[in-house]
């Protein structure tokens, strides 16, 4: 597909070198060519110059284009879960223009080079925006982990107790610690699902009481297995990252970790950022995920790890489902699936309780952008610079956003974000230079110049990621 022509953004609040400056972009061939900061940036054209500009307003923000490193997108096998397509443009809609999918819970699961061929051909055909992948190291695949490696996977995703889906097992002690051995000698990195399961209630219904839900899954749930983590990294040099992190009582284990120089990061999410078990009725199964949102008083320590620098990255961990498996047992904790949609509206929501809490903006946006790029090992994303490719993204602070699950472009229609009214609202993104969202002209998949070819690109660890 050609590229659009050449063409520059001006905007008086653009992201920058970690802070907000009047500046110029010029873009060219999906790449921005060149940066003019302070009062030149206002300067007009001259008559020779046939440059097109766009004029950011004064009440919106220019960003990179945001990064998400733990979407599961779920196709092929399990697309009418979500796909390529809705969760892309839901993406997009949020202003996330790069997405690293997880290995689970499509089917067939990427544990092997095969596997992830397929998931590569289904995501060729139908991403808006760019695309990477992890791979799985279970049971049945350690000691063959380099052909995943080779493949162009950005790292290994664990669980260290039942993933809720049979072909993607969880690995025990001894084999956490072979398989951080081997990640180790290819260079690449662990991402774990960090919950003990001697500590968790066993499987089966739990009833509609969501007090009860989150006593089968106890904050010590986390802690030990955080800490056989950090015990193992210490024994292998395993670069690792801690996914979902829900209880803040780990918090000190981690920071004590980072503080011996372990390779050790640690990411959270929006919902455990902005809900609270006090605030989530029986029977709610929405709210339904794993590990469980936790009360109000663990939030407040969660905002500290946040603005301390402990959590590196905010993640969605957008994990859909059908509405039928999301309210399966009629509200039973036990029965219905677990996982919250939220790809679309994680920065709205985040940035709306920072800004109740007087966090600033500036302390937010790293963690959807350099920090997420960085645990998964991202070239070129997450920053605006000159010779980076033109993913960005306009966000308007102040302007007020309802949240309407009918309306998300998520493939189903439930949200636990549903009715809340947000502060924030992404009005447009680029990738590669051209524009895949844009809030004035409707929905994303709706809008006339949006029909357009899906033109997100496949990222492989690796190689130089494309321009």
């Amino acid at each position: 597909m050609a590229l659009a022509r050449p063409f520059a953004i001006i905007a008086r609040h653009a992201w920058i070198d970690g802070d907000f400056r009047p500046a110029r972009l010029d873009i060219d061939d999906g790449v921005i060519t060149e940066i003019t900061l302070a009062q030149r940036a206002f300067d007009e054209p001259g008559d020779g110059d046939s440059t097109d500009i766009v004029h950011i307003p004064d009440d919106a923000v220019l960003l990179p284009g945001l990064v998400d490193s733990h979407v599961h997108v779920n196709e092929p096998g399990r697309t009418e879960w979500e796909g390529f397509r809705s969760a892309t443009l839901a993406a997009a809609a949020g202003g996330v223009t790069t997405i690293v999918d997880m290995p689970l819970n499509s089917w067939p699961p990427i544990t092997t080079a095969d596997a992830l061929r397929i998931k590569r051909l289904c995501a060729g055909r139908s991403s808006y925006v760019d695309v990477g992948f992890w791979g799985g190291a279970v049971p049945e695949n350690l000691g063959t982990l380099a052909t995943l490696h080779d493949a162009g996977v950005y790292g290994f995703k664990c669980f260290l107790s039942p993933s809720g889906v049979d072909e993607f097992g969880h690995l025990d002690r001894e084999q956490l610690l072979r398989a951080m051995t081997e990640i180790t000698g290819l260079g690449s990195r662990l991402i774990v699902h960090a919950e003990d399961p001697a500590l968790l209630a066993g499987e089966g219904a739990l009833g509609a009481s969501y007090d009860g839900f989150l006593r089968s899954r106890p904050p010590e749930s986390e802690r030990s297995a955080i800490e056989t983590v950090i015990d193992g990294v210490r024994r292998t040099g395993c670069r690792t990252h801690i996914l979902h992190l829900s209880d803040a009582s780990a918090l000190p284990a981690i920071r004590a970790a980072k503080a011996e120089g372990l390779p050790l990061t640690v990411e959270t999410c929006p919902h455990y950022l902005t809900i609270v078990a006090e605030e989530i009725p029986d029977g709610a199964s929405e709210f339904k995920c794993c590990p469980p949102i936790r009360e109000a008083s663990n939030r407040d320590q969660l905002w500290e790890g946040i603005v301390d620098g402990t959590i590196d990255a905010i993640v969605s961990d957008h994990s859909p489902s059908t509405v039928d498996l999301k309210r399966a047992g009629d509200g039973d904790f036990g029965l219905a699936w677990g996982g919250i949609a939220g790809l679309q509206v994680g920065l709205a929501a985040t940035w709306t309780e920072a800004q109740s809490r007087g966090i600033p903006l500036a302390t937010v946006l790293p963690l959807y952008t350099t920090g997420p790029a960085a645990v998964a090992g991202l070239d070129g994303v997450g920053v605006i610079a000159e010779g980076r490719r033109a993913h960005l993204t306009v966000f308007a602070p102040e302007e007020p956003m309802t949240v309407n699950a009918e309306q998300l472009e998520h493939r189903h229609p439930i949200s636990a974000y549903d009715g809340r009214t947000l502060a924030g609202r992404v009005r447009r993104a680029w990738l590669h230079g051209e524009v895949v969202f844009d809030a004035a002209l409707g929905e994303a998949g709706e809008a006339p110049h949006l029909r357009r070819p899906p033109a997100g690109h496949l990222l492989r660890a690796g190689t130089a990621a494309p321009a």
